[in-house]
């Protein structure tokens, strides 16, 4: 499967579109005064309080810029299949943001894409309790229930996108893979076979497992 790293949702469908790469972003970016402001303001008294507030608001707003720094190398890392690299990098943001819903979501794309279903599935998990609304939150987390196994589960997920987008082709193809995987189950157990290879495979919307 493709990674395609998506916007952050803004209610009903908006979260579906496709995120481009965010420009990088300085860690230490410059000040909105210069060197002769602050000169004169060392001078009269009356200034001199102007440029020491703009620099107290810069530095409370470094850890929101580091975070998007940290983000942006890591959807070029994992652009590139540098999918461990992009992890570290995520998670370093989500120490500054915990509550962004993207990252949480990017990061159980690429648990998936190498195989940590258990992992996959708290961080989707996360991405739909912080945004409900978000279309491509709820298809990862189903996704991501069918890897581990849990195909009902799944199609509660994809039942819940497909409220948010009715008709949606991309859900409906998973959620028939997870019917799929129900009645093969169901099978399998009548006959007393094992079910230990009926998980989803990331990117396999066949009606075969």
């Amino acid at each position: 499967m493709k990674l395609v790293w998506k916007n952050q949702a803004n209610g009903g469908e908006g979260g579906g579109k496709k995120r481009s790469r965010s420009q990088s972003i300085s860690l230490n970016p410059i000040l909105p005064f210069g060197a002769e402001e602050e000169e004169r303001g060392g001078e009269d008294g009356r200034n001199s309080d102007g440029p020491k507030s703009l620099a107290i608001g810069s530095r409370e707003d470094d850890p929101r810029k580091l975070a998007e720094s940290f983000e942006s190398q890591g959807n070029l890392l994992a652009e590139n299949g540098r999918y461990c690299e992009a992890l570290g990098k995520w998670e370093a943001a989500l120490t500054l943001m915990p509550e962004n819903a993207i990252l949480h979501e990017q990061k159980a794309q690429v648990l998936l894409e190498i195989g940590d279903a258990w992992n996959a599935l708290k961080a989707a998990t996360r991405a739909t309790e912080l945004e409900p609304s978000w279309l491509e939150a709820w298809i990862t987390l189903g996704r991501a229930q069918l890897n581990f196994g849990e195909p009902d589960s799944a199609i509660e997920s994809f039942d819940r996108a497909l409220a948010i987008k009715p008709g949606c082709e991309e859900v409906r193809i998973d959620r028939g893979s997870a019917l799929h995987l129900i009645r093969k189950r169901k099978q399998l157990h009548s006959s007393g076979l094992s079910t230990a290879n009926t998980r989803f495979k990331v990117g396999d919307n066949s009606e075969t497992s």
